[in-house]
């Protein structure tokens, strides 16, 4: 599933080289760390967050059908 969000996320970024993602395992859920440049940080969050929503839909579809949960958090780059 890491490779999946990871195709989708540097599909959409203008610098792919930069997308980095960690993933963790807590109370059975796994949690997608996204991380990718300041500048590409807007256009994975979208309009009024409908992209970064429209990614979480897609990879909750594929974790049901690997019955898991799953959690995708972008995390903040300090500057």
């Amino acid at each position: 599933m890491k490779d999946t969000l990871h195709f989708i996320v540097s599909a959409i970024v203008d610098n792919p080289d930069a997308v980095a993602i960690e993933e963790q395992e807590e109370d059975g859920i796994t949690n997608f760390i996204v991380t990718v440049d300041p500048a590409d940080m807007g256009k994975v969050i979208g309009k009024e967050g409908k992209v970064i929503r429209s990614i979480r839909n897609i990879m909750k579809i594929k974790a049901m059908k690997f019955d898991k949960h799953i959690k995708i958090s972008l995390a903040e780059q300090a500057s």
